[in-house]
């Protein structure tokens, strides 16, 4: 199994068996850790604590906040306990953790917070019924759909938000450096597959003036995307293309000749056979010119451990909520479809953005 060198921790106990011991006590009452420390960050207890200079008390946090003594009690000695507060024993004096810290100033723990609470809490207790059934039975939380992206225009407000924020945020950091890596080839035709609201098609249209882009989604999605597109200048340069990619029947366009083919963060939204499928619908419509660029953020080919740790808890997602049968994949993985699909892996570009990686693929 590929490991990056950060991760070479998971092949060696770590804790002491005390620390251990504490961290199952963690798992088991991690519901109510995500709550408490949601809630300090909402109600800005949090902050209020990283604005003292010399900390705060409860009674002080609870005039300051307009909340009862017992509220602030409960949620702050949970999180000293949590470890995102500290607090001085002579005068019983709060103050803000490190970890405390990172919750407020980390955007990507903002990010998958709002994600994790507004997206996939309250579906994440049929887990075990998605993985029995292969379908996301978590989903009926947020809507009757067959899948989440059937429903994604759909979504209750505050959950369609926090979907979108967090899909745009970790493919956003990787675009510019993606950009270079695609355009260095100069296409002139680009063809988006799974392209959403046309994010990347609109950086592809910005970045060079001679590209043509054509987005491939589900029609309710390219609907999205001609309305976050509207009024653009470069309006005229960018296409929709409806297809149910799960119909292996659905072929890709052939006109115009494409150049190059995107797919970011895409192939982690099916299952195996689905994305094999898929990718050999792309190599009908290459030649010998035309490169496929799969963006992904591969969880063994990280720069840091806490990314794998939090892309191997975001498989459960695509589990209990998504479709029921994809994940975050593992490079080897990824290498062996595109294999099986009749492409070949010419380069891989690693820790791209929040920890992306670009594997170009070209026909034998």
């Amino acid at each position: 199994m590929n490991l990056s060198p950060a991760l070479d921790c998971y092949t060696r106990e770590q804790l002491s068996a005390r620390d251990a011991q504490r961290m199952a006590e963690f798992i088991a009452f991690g519901p109510i850790v995500f709550q408490v420390s949601r809630l300090m960050l909402k109600l800005g207890i949090l902050q209020l604590l990283r604005d003292s200079d010399t900390g705060l008390t409860i009674d002080e946090i609870a005039a300051a906040k307009g909340m009862t003594h017992y509220a602030v009690q409960v949620l702050v000695e949970a999180s000293l306990t949590i470890g995102t507060v500290l607090v001085d024993k002579d005068s019983n004096r709060f103050r803000l953790a490190k970890t405390g810290w990172f919750l407020i100033n980390d955007p990507a723990t903002r990010v998958n917070i709002d994600f994790n609470n507004d997206v996939n809490y309250e579906g994440m207790f049929r887990l075990e019924q998605a993985l029995n059934e292969g379908k996301p039975a978590g989903l009926k939380a947020l809507g009757n759909w067959p899948t989440i992206y059937e429903g994604l225009s759909q979504l209750p407000r505050h959950a369609r938000q926090s979907w979108l924020a967090f899909d745009h945020f970790y493919s956003d950091s990787a675009f510019d450096e993606a950009l270079n890596i695609v355009f260095e080839r100069k296409p002139k035709t680009l063809c988006d597959v799974g392209g959403n609201t046309g994010r990347w098609a609109v950086r592809c249209l910005k970045h060079d003036p001679a590209i043509n882009v054509t987005v491939l989604d589900l029609p309710q999605q390219i609907e999205m995307m001609r309305e976050a597109t509207q009024g653009l200048a470069e309006a005229s340069r960018l296409h929709g293309h409806g297809i149910d990619l799960l119909d292996p029947e659905a072929q890709f366009p052939t006109e115009p000749h494409f150049d190059a083919v995107w797919m970011s963060q895409f192939l982690d939204c099916f299952a195996e056979d689905q994305i094999v499928s898929i990718l050999g619908r792309a190599a009908k419509v290459m030649d010998e010119h035309s490169r496929l660029y799969i963006m992904e953020t591969l969880w063994d080919r990280q720069r840091y451990e806490p990314a794998a740790f939090c892309l191997t808890q975001v498989s459960l997602y695509f589990t209990a909520m998504a479709n029921g049968n994809s994940k975050m994949m593992h490079s080897d993985d990824l290498a062996r479809l595109i294999g099986q699909a009749g492409l070949k892996i010419e380069d891989v570009h690693d820790n791209l953005g929040q920890g992306h990686s670009i594997v170009v693929c070209s026909k034998p």
